[in-house]
């Protein structure tokens, strides 16, 4: 007598598999998102920048487990976008609403939806422009990314746990400043770093290992000073990710015309 077959099936088949581990990694990143905005309700700002920071570092690792494990799919992008407006684009937004910008009054909670708002749309224009070919503007965003938008505007924050503010900060202009700034980057075209696509030499990788290693020690360590120092040398590469995507811009129309000249005199 043969046994009945059971029809109780975890997975449907080895796709839906794959793509459980970063689905789970975004999901995790939400619950996240909602934590920090919980721990400024209580006033532990410390413990609401440390989520946001986790937050950033697990949105950089489920794309990439996606694309490595294949297991990459619409959902996903869905749920990336949806994580990222809640810990980037809504979760700042009321840490530092709590911290500083209520003493502003509305003015204060303008800035907030005029922020989130600006994540919504730089989110909804990245999804578009995602389906596009891959070419040498993958290297750079256009505008800041929202992760790195949401540190910015939470950049006072930092700076004030950080203990390198020896000198007399107003954060009653500097965070509506870090606001209105960050809104711009977010919605505008300029040019930032991707760091999508960096070549590592195979001789230098034992270097950058110890590199990562040294930077999340120090981290640990020194956690608000470390993050202050990084988002220092980001703002300073944002001139430089400018003037860089601007002269290879200008080399690949260079090319183009010679190539267009080329096929020109051909047919001539």
């Amino acid at each position: 007598m043969e046994k009945p077959k059971s029809n109780l099936k975890i997975v449907a088949d080895k796709k839906n598999a794959r793509m459980i581990l970063p689905n789970m990694l975004t999901l995790i990143g939400v619950c996240i998102g909602l934590t920090s905005i919980r721990f400024s309700l209580d006033g532990r700002f410390e413990l609401a920048i440390i989520a946001i920071i986790f937050a950033a570092l697990i949105d950089g690792l489920d794309g990439r487990i996606a694309r490595l494990i294949k297991g990459t799919s619409k959902v996903g992008k869905e749920l990336d976008s949806l994580t990222d407006m809640i810990s980037f684009g809504v979760a700042p937004a009321f840490i530092m609403y709590f911290w500083k910008l209520n003493t502003l009054g509305r003015f204060g909670w303008l800035l907030c939806l005029i922020y989130v708002i600006c994540v919504a749309l730089r989110l909804a224009r990245f999804n578009i422009n995602s389906n596009k070919e891959t070419s040498w503007k993958d290297n750079f965003f256009e505008g800041v990314p929202s992760p790195a938008g949401g540190i910015l505007v939470l950049s006072p924050l930092i700076l004030s746990l950080s203990g390198f503010d020896y000198i007399n900060v107003d954060y009653d202009f500097v965070v509506p400043a870090f606001f209105i700034i960050t809104s711009f980057l977010l919605i505008s075209k300029f040019p930032s770093y991707s760091f999508k696509k960096i070549v590592i030499p195979r001789k230098t990788t034992i270097f950058l290992l110890f590199g990562i290693v040294l930077f999340f020690g120090l981290l640990l360590v020194y956690t608000f000073n470390v993050i202050t120092v990084s988002i220092l040398v980001y703002i300073l590469l944002l001139p430089v990710s400018y003037f860089h995507f601007k002269n290879i811009r200008k080399s690949q129309e260079y090319e183009k015309t010679q190539d267009d000249e080329d096929d020109l005199e051909d047919e001539l």
